[in-house]
């Protein structure tokens, strides 16, 4: 199985993780050119080697009409003005926003903060800062950023996969300010180099497309970061919202390493966090930050390979004999089973004790599910027993892309995984355009399929 595995000990932000995906991909010019021609105002992405910490890797850089928006410390004050560059790779961040404020130099149309970048981004979405606010506000709002992306010449999957890691940050956010997600105003999320940094990483992901992507505990950092709300603590509270049950750990280094790009972008494509599983090494992609920590290397890494393992996953098996519950009865516990969280509820039926006809329930759930459903099938089943199976699970990394046809949009599923993929249309989607056009739901069907 291909297996990437993302090494965190120095955090992550989104420019790193692209410059180390940027080194897995077969052909980098065409990476490059792609992103390059996607037409984001004034955006232009160039790798240069750098090393950090005697260890060799790529730096992506990000320039917005020219200008890098590089990392400061956050005791700076920062009050530079802009275009400074707090980049990416850790950071600086939040801050922005503060003063500089607006002195900056956006004139160009989007840019709308382009500069604070890069991941970190976005933070702290400020809904002060009125000014500010006042005349970029329409360009920093969740649904400006899905048009932005939503504009981009790449593959569905990757522009559905963008947007669903800024809806995650635009949720974080909302929760670490008590504010609903429609008043998220985060100027730096709008900036266009953070957008290139998102689609970058979303982008590199598709080319390479792993069966598995494996995260490493997160290095979060230390001490505290100054945003629009203030002093706060790390990981800032959005950051520690996308974090949510990942392990993470901080304590050795003074700084945000972690920033909220980082963050939602690992939590969006990892399927687990922990140790390098047993693989065999094909290639390892290094993407090396600016900023410099005395004796240690600031980097992260992508290692590609072959996991021997087999299987990619785990799931339960809880199965029950069960002789006397009338079919409508059962059926309602099936159902209410698949409500309360079960991966999937079928019967067979068989012959039980005594002679007696009768079905085999089989729940399937996660493995962390076991405990909950197992007592649901006790309370929702005659039964007085089940039996309980962890069992391998092999399966393919599912995804979604739209399909334009004669009469509008279909939803489609798809899975990838193990050198196959497959691609499903969405019944309801599609349901949905047969009645609203008179069509059997064959011919839409049809037309589906012709176009993928």
């Amino acid at each position: 199985m291909k297996t990437l595995y993302i090494e965190c000990h120095m955090g992550a932000a989104g420019d790193m993780l692209m410059s180390a995906l940027y080194e897995l991909l077969e052909d980098k010019e065409g990476f490059l050119n792609t992103m390059n021609g996607l037409g984001l105002p004034g955006v232009r992405l160039e790798a240069v080697k750098g090393t950090s910490g005697g260890i060799s890797g790529t730096h992506m850089k990000v320039t917005v009409h020219g200008q890098e928006e590089l990392e400061h410390d956050h005791d700076h004050g920062h009050d530079h003005d802009h275009d400074h560059d707090h980049d990416h790779d850790h950071d600086h961040e939040h801050d922005h926003e503060h003063d500089h404020e607006h002195d900056h130099e956006h004139d160009h149309e989007h840019d709308h903060d382009h500069d604070h970048d890069h991941d970190h981004d976005h933070h702290h979405d400020h809904p002060h800062d009125h000014d500010h606010e006042h005349h970029h506000h329409h360009h920093a709002t969740p649904g400006h950023i899905a048009e932005i992306i939503d504009s981009l010449d790449l593959p569905e999957e990757v522009k559905a996969n963008a947007r669903g890691v800024y809806d995650a940050i635009a949720r974080a956010e909302a929760k670490a300010h008590g504010c609903p997600v429609g008043d998220v105003h985060y100027h730096e999320v709008g900036a266009l180099d953070a957008v290139a940094d998102v689609t970058g990483v979303c982008y590199a992901l598709y080319l390479l497309h792993p069966d598995r992507v494996v995260v490493s505990p997160v290095h979060v950092g230390s001490g505290t970061v100054r945003c629009a709300h203030g002093i706060m603590p790390v990981p800032a509270p959005a950051t520690a919202n996308l974090l949510t049950g990942v392990p993470v750990y901080g304590g050795e280094v003074m700084g945000e390493l972690c920033t909220p790009t980082g963050a939602a972008l690992l939590t969006h494509f990892a399927q687990s966090f922990g140790p390098m599983p047993p693989m065999t090494v094909g290639a390892v992609g290094c993407g090396v930050g600016t900023k410099v920590f005395e004796g240690r290397a600031n980097c992260v890494r992508a290692i590609l390979g072959e996991d021997g393992s087999g299987a990619n996953g785990e799931i339960c098996e809880l199965v029950c004999n069960i002789d006397d519950m009338t079919p409508e009865a059962l059926a309602f516990a099936a159902a209410r089973l698949l409500e309360l969280g079960a991966l999937d509820v079928y019967t067979v039926p068989g012959t039980m004790k005594k002679g007696r006809p009768g079905h085999v329930l089989t729940v399937l759930c996660n493995v962390d599910k076991e405990g909950e459903l197992a007592r649901a099938v006790l309370t929702q089943t005659t039964t007085n027993g089940l039996r309980v199976r962890r069992c391998g699970k092999y399966f393919l990394t599912p995804g979604s892309q739209t399909v334009e046809t004669r009469w509008g949009t279909v939803a489609v599923k798809t899975a990838r995984g193990f050198g196959t993929s497959h691609v499903t249309p969405e019944y309801e989607s599609a349901a949905a355009l047969a009645r609203a056009n008179g069509l059997p739901i064959q011919t839409v069907l049809e037309e589906v399929y012709k176009q993928l």
